[in-house]
């Protein structure tokens, strides 16, 4: 671990911040107490708490004062084994927080000066603007990425992750402002789930028009549930797959027309091709969205295309095995496959106005199932992990 970083007994309490600015270019930031985070260590180790005594901004970076955070899959597959990531580490990139300090130039996703006191959400990812990826309009791609949550502690930036009372926020992130009367629970997941979602639907309507297509998404998880509303509200019929009975029921309530059980025998009266047949499609479905993961998913996905239609992969961000396809079913079916992988900064405001204008016509904020201190991390993992919620809350 860094030098810098002091380990505590007790996690500091959070207070108003009282930023001290030093004169030239980095702005040298000093709160009492001091920012803390919680360190990531090693698989079946608990978690560290980590003191920070000073904070430098560089120019055009902020310093936020974290209101809450949820725990998302990625988080579960990195303290799992599952997913390899260095360490020490600050894990955590879903939150809303308060700006509590600026360095010198500091501005919005839209170029806009960013305020003290602005409460915000802020891109996964870190992105120079200046190489081919970021001009070709794949910033999440950049050469030089960086994300919140997964980077190693490193002097300069501690602060790194979502799991912690403040968060530094560099040059190149996406920041955006969020109304105050959208509630936490709905904010904190922009930064990862909501976004993603939007990049996903907007992936398939680029292909075909929405309003009036059917789609199918597999896995009713929050990115799952986000899409199936989004794709509702573009005037979609839309489908929805999961083995859960509670998270199929959950989807009626997102927009769901119909829900699929994937593990029912083809035979059976409620099963896929059952569904399908019921509401008139056995030719297949414009869009499938894949966001859960699952290597049949998958397959499903692109196996249930009508002509034309178009399946975009999401939800496999950690190894699942190969997946059969037929090239001349894709070919003469003359259908498309598209990956998506984070979002661009369009995604994550496009997903703020949504959510800022239709969060109270879904139950969003139900989808935080239950809330935990900064200081019981472990825990709030511990009870992520029985998926018995679609996100777990983090209060510092």
């Amino acid at each position: 671990m860094s030098a810098s970083p002091v380990v505590q007994e007790s996690p500091a309490p959070v207070v108003e911040p009282a930023p001290v600015v030093e004169p030239g270019p980095t702005a040298r930031i000093t709160l009492s107490p001091p920012p803390t985070a919680m360190a990531w260590m090693k698989v079946g180790v608990p978690h560290e708490l980590m003191a920070v005594p000073e904070v430098c901004l560089a120019p055009g970076d902020a310093l936020v004062e974290i209101e809450f955070a949820t725990v998302c899959g990625s988080d579960l597959h990195t303290v799992s084994g599952r997913r390899s990531a260095p360490v020490p580490l600050v894990l955590g990139h879903e939150q809303v927080g308060r700006v509590a300090a600026l360095g010198a130039g500091a501005v919005r996703a839209d170029g806009t000066p960013l305020r003290l006191g602005e409460r915000v959400i802020w891109s996964i990812m870190v992105s120079c603007a200046e190489c081919d990826r970021c001009l070709s309009g794949l910033p999440q791609k950049c050469r030089t990425l960086a994300k919140y949550g997964h980077e190693q502690v490193r002097h300069g930036w501690e602060l790194s992750g979502g799991f912690a009372t403040h968060t530094h926020l560099r040059a190149g992130t996406a920041i955006v402002p969020v109304a105050e009367s959208m509630p936490r629970e709905i904010a904190a997941p922009l930064s990862c789930a909501s976004a993603t979602a939007m990049a996903a639907v907007d992936a398939a309507a680029a292909v075909t028009e929405l309003d009036g297509a059917t789609v199918l998404v597999t896995g009713a998880g929050l990115v799952g549930l986000t899409a199936a509303a989004i794709a509702t509200d573009r005037g979609a019929r839309v489908i929805v797959s999961d083995p859960d009975p509670l998270r199929r029921a959950t989807a009626l309530r997102f927009g769901a027309v119909a829900t699929v059980d994937p593990l029912l025998p083809p035979g059976s009266p409620t099963a896929f091709a059952a569904v399908l047949s019921s509401l008139g499609l056995d030719d297949g479905l414009d869009v499938a969205i894949e966001a859960s993961g699952s290597a049949p998913a998958v397959a499903q996905a692109i196996a249930c295309l009508d002509i034309g239609g178009v399946a975009v992969l999401v939800g496999s961000v950690h190894p699942v095995g190969r997946v059969p396809m037929d090239p001349e079913a894709m070919v003469r079916g003359l259908k498309t496959v598209r990956g998506v992988h984070n979002y661009t900064p369009r995604h994550l405001a496009d997903a703020v106005e949504y959510l800022e204008k239709r969060h109270c016509a879904y139950p969003f904020a139900m989808l935080v199932g239950t809330t935990f201190p900064l200081s019981e991390l472990d825990e709030a993992i511990t009870e992520a992990a029985t998926g018995g919620h679609v996100r777990v809350g983090i209060v510092p």
